[in-house]
């Protein structure tokens, strides 16, 4: 008599954890040939809300981690996925139809990607803040700070190496994050939250939601406790909504314009969307000794 396949279902990832959605609403997801593959959470709402709370949660520890933290977590992170990487060659051959050397590909370029923003984490202020001149007896310094809770849409098309060029500048910024996953992509997302929940990230820092993202995302551009929205994988009817949306609260958006190329250079351009610019003012000499301060 032939064994019985077990099937799997994938929860969502929120707060290092991985719950059943609320609703506990559930949706089949098949490989690229059409085959049934195994069951996902359908997020709703009040997911969403959780999230939200996950992440504002963790990102105090987070925002507060020295630079050189973060970058030693994060390159954690890539270690394990480097160490799973056979798991993920397969997963990415089953979602996508990709061959195994395409797969390995991707995989390489996701550990290269997290090992780069490792790097990131200890030059931002650097790269990105700046000692400024001025006429009058003060020091001013600028110097980039964590935004909080950014949620995200994650492209299609890439299911490891979309997810992780959008996470990876999050982190390294000092921010958490909610991420929205394409439907198709559940399987190979929420295995690399294993990864996540496996290396040093503190829970609350990376939440990822399954499901329809049109459902889930106006809620998110919505929550007053989200500080920015990416928009690289949301799709083009949805995106004026949602911007509509996260104006009420005056959230920052970042809309690249055209196809994500991640193949490309990823620059500093996700660095300096999520990150403030804090300016520092402080009196000198005389000033000083009377009893200045920081402004």
């Amino acid at each position: 008599m032939s064994r019985p396949t077990v099937t799997k279902t994938y929860k969502l990832y929120i707060g290092g954890a991985f719950p059943r959605s609320e609703s506990g609403r559930t949706y089949p997801v098949h490989t690229a040939d059409g085959a049934f593959w195994a069951n996902a959470a359908q997020g709703s709402r009040k997911d969403v809300r959780d999230a939200v709370t996950a992440a504002r949660s963790g990102s105090r520890a987070w925002s507060g981690a020295t630079p050189y933290l973060r970058g030693q977590v994060i390159y954690r992170v890539a270690e394990m996925l480097e160490g799973r990487r056979a798991q993920f060659v397969e997963l990415l051959g089953l979602g996508t139809g990709a061959d195994a050397s395409t797969a390995g590909a991707e995989v390489d370029a996701a550990v290269d990607r997290l090992v780069h923003y490792a790097g990131w984490t200890d030059k931002l202020s650097s790269v990105l803040g700046s000692a400024n001149a001025v006429s009058g007896p003060y020091f001013s310094y600028s110097a980039p700070e964590p935004m909080g809770v950014v949620a995200a849409l994650a492209p299609a098309g890439a299911p490891l190496l979309g997810l992780v060029s959008v996470v990876a500048p999050l982190m390294a910024t000092g921010n958490a994050c909610v991420v929205l996953v394409p439907e198709v992509d559940a399987c190979t997302a929420i295995t690399f939250a294993e990864v996540l929940a496996t290396s040093d990230v503190a829970s609350g820092v990376v939440n990822l939601l399954t499901g329809r993202p049109a459902e889930m995302a106006p809620h998110l551009a919505a929550h007053g406790d989200v500080a920015a929205l990416d928009l690289s994988g949301a799709a083009p009817e949805l995106r004026t909504e949602l911007e509509q949306a996260a104006s009420e609260t005056l959230k920052r958006v970042y809309a690249p314009v055209g196809p994500l190329d991640l193949a490309a250079d990823p620059g500093l351009a996700r660095l300096r969307a999520f990150t403030e610019i804090k300016t520092v003012w402080h009196p000198t000499g005389a000033l000083s000794l009377a009893g200045g301060g920081s402004y």
